[in-house]
């Protein structure tokens, strides 16, 4: 379980990104969080997190399809196109929010 320092340091990232502050500009408290969250047992760190492409590059892989007559016409994707978050739509679910900014994910066609 991430402690007190490692929630006040999400808490720190997010303010800073509302706020209009690149992730770049935070790799410093990025740092610091993954080794709270290794500390924590969480082995992985941050993961691909830190190395998601800039935008304009996509940051996901295709999707596997259920089948060739039915395949997968969008996803959602984060509002800002700051990170890699990617998921499946639901079926007439509303979109999920994004948990830094607070919008709903935005949808990205499959091409």
């Amino acid at each position: 379980m991430l402690g007190e320092r490692g929630l006040r340091l999400v808490e720190s990232i997010t303010a800073e990104l509302r706020a209009g502050r690149a992730a770049e500009e935070l790799d410093d408290i990025f740092d610091e969080l993954e080794e709270e969250l290794l500390a924590a047992g969480h082995s992985a760190g941050l993961g691909s997190y830190r190395t998601t492409p800039p935008p304009g590059t996509p940051a996901y892989q295709r999707l596997p399809v259920s089948g060739p007559v039915h395949p997968a016409l969008h996803v959602l994707a984060c509002p800002r196109g700051h990170c890699g978050r990617v998921e499946a739509p639901g079926d007439d679910a509303p979109h999920p929010d994004c948990r830094v900014f607070g919008q709903p994910l935005r949808t990205v066609p499959l091409r």
